[in-house]
C-alpha cells in the first residue's frame, strides 16, 4: 500500500508479482483470490502481471553465472542431518547448515549425482562475502519524507542458503534478485518478517551484477497472541477479516501505513 499510493503521487509505477514457484502448491483460485483481495484495498497494477512459474529458465541462466564463478555447490543432506549437525539457528530460528558438503570431492558428487540422491544447490555464502567485501542496502521508511538510512548486510548469520533444488530450479531469493532487477524495481515493500532476507538478496544482487532497489518493511498482522497471520498456520484470512467488519483503513493501520 505504501508502493502503490506514493508510486501514484510520484509519478512511478506499481507492479504486482505473483511469486508461485512452487508450482506443486499453487493454484489459479489462490491468484485470483490475491487479485480480489488487493482490489478490495484499492489497489491497482499494471498488467500483465508477471508470474514467476513461467521465468524458470531465467533463473537457471543466474544460477549457472554463480556455478560459473564457483560459488554454488551441491548439497545432499537431509532435513534431519541438517538439524542434527547445527549448532546455530539462522534469523528465521532454523537449524543452520554447518556446511556439510562444501567440501565433498568432485568423484563424491558425480556418484551420488549418477545415483539419484536427492540434491538442492546452496550458495558458499563465505566465499561470496570474500569477494563482495561489505555490503549495505538502504531502508526507507513509510513515507518518502521520512529520512532514509543506510544498513549493513550480514548475509553470514545465514550460512550457506539454498538457491536450487532438484525439484524447484530457484527460491525466492534468487527469483526476487532476479525479477527485481528485470522488472526495473526502484522501492521494494515486505513484511517485517522478511527483513533479514535483505542481506542474502543484496549478497546476490551484487555477485550478479544487478542494482539494489530501496527497502521498506511494514509491521505484520498479529493474531490475539501476538503472533503472525498465516495460511500454514489456519490463520484467518482477509476475507476472514473483512467478513467480521475490517475496512481497507483497518488494514493500513494496522500495518504501519
Amino acid at each position: 500500500m505504501f508502493t502503490a499510493f506514493w508510486a501514484e503521487r510520484l509519478g512511478g509505477r506499481f507492479l504486482l508479482r505473483i511469486e508461485d514457484i512452487d508450482t506443486t502448491r499453487g493454484k489459479p483460485e489462490f491468484t485470483e483470490t490475491i487479485f480480489e483481495d488487493l482490489h478490495w484495498l484499492g489497489l491497482s497494477w499494471e498488467e500483465p502481471v508477471m508470474r514467476q512459474s513461467s521465468r524458470f529458465e531465467v533463473y537457471e541462466a543466474a544460477a549457472e553465472d554463480l556455478r560459473q564463478q564457483g560459488l554454488l555447490y551441491p548439497c545432499f543432506c537431509s532435513r534431519t542431518e541438517i538439524a542434527a549437525a547445527a549448532t546455530e539457528t539462522d534469523p528465521d530460528g532454523a537449524p543452520l547448515y554447518a556446511g556439510t558438503c562444501r567440501h565433498l570431492s568432485d568423484s563424491e558428487v558425480d556418484a551420488r549425482l549418477t545415483r539419484g540422491d536427492p540434491v538442492q544447490y546452496r550458495l558458499d555464502t563465505a566465499a561470496a562475502i570474500d569477494r563482495t567485501g561489505s555490503l549495505t542496502f538502504t531502508l526507507a521508511g513509510p513515507t518518502p519524507m521520512d529520512r532514509p538510512q543506510v544498513r549493513y548486510a550480514r548475509p553470514e548469520r545465514w550460512g550457506d542458503v539454498v538457491l536450487q533444488r532438484k525439484e524447484t530450479p530457484t527460491s525466492y531469493h534468487l527469483s526476487v534478485v532476479v525479477d527485481d532487477a528485470a522488472q526495473g524495481v526502484t522501492h521494494v515493500t515486505r513484511g517485517r518478517d522478511m527483513e533479514a532476507a535483505t542481506d542474502i538478496h543484496v549478497l546476490l544482487q551484487f555477485l550478479l551484477g544487478l542494482p539494489s532497489p530501496t527497502y521498506t518493511f511494514h509491521k505484520l498482522l498479529l493474531d490475539d497472541d501476538g503472533k503472525k497471520l498465516a495460511k500454514s498456520k489456519g490463520s484467518k484470512s482477509l476475507r476472514d477479516l473483512r467478513a467480521e467488519g475490517w475496512t481497507p483503513e483497518n488494514v493500513r493501520r494496522a500495518v504501519g501505513f
